[in-house]
């Protein structure tokens, strides 16, 4: 991938959200210079940059060199904490006073799958696998692994409804452009 289209991969995702344009650059352009030695070699005095304007000003931390697929959306973002071992698929959706990391020392960290939309206010804690197509309401703690097609809501999160196969959930549930 080239390195423009790279470092705009998530820019049609945040249309009418320029706070989500703006991080989803700043992440993807500090996330390229994880990649080989020169790029870090390089990008070093940015991505040291990144962390003093996402992490301190904006009070995002989104290290540089999670895993995250294209499409990401962040709405908000405020108290928004990720784990660095946290992988995070394509097209998802992170809301403000988030955290998603482990459940202590170590690196056992969350997995979460495609068109996951993450409400405001969740904890998804420890090794657990996020399935595909799930919408995860606000407020939630999620502890264990939920299925592919579902919403889950609560304290411990409980599955609230299964969805077919085919529905877009992210459509469903975002707001219109």
């Amino acid at each position: 991938m080239k390195l423009v289209s790279f470092i705009f991969q998530d820019w049609s995702a945040n249309t009418s959200n320029s706070k989500g344009r703006l991080l989803g650059v700043l992440f993807r352009l500090a996330n390229f210079g994880a990649g080989s030695a020169v790029a870090r070699l390089l990008l070093t005095p940015y991505q040291l940059l990144y962390r003093l304007l996402v992490e301190w000003t904006l009070g995002v931390e989104l290290p540089y060199n999670t895993v995250v697929g294209p499409g990401l959306r962040i709405y908000h973002g405020q108290a928004l904490v990720v784990h660095k071992h946290v992988r995070i698929g394509r097209n998802c959706i992170l809301r403000q006073s988030t955290t998603i990391g482990n459940a202590g020392r170590g690196n056992d960290c969350p997995i979460i799958g495609n068109n996951v939309d993450i409400g405001s206010n969740v904890c998804i804690i420890g090794p657990v696998h996020i399935g595909d197509n799930v919408v995860i309401g606000a407020g939630s703690v999620v502890t264990k692994s939920i299925p592919t097609g579902c919403t889950v809501v609560g304290n411990p999160a409980r599955i609230l409804r299964r969805h077919p196969a085919h529905t877009d959930l992210i459509s469903s549930f975002s707001p219109a452009p």
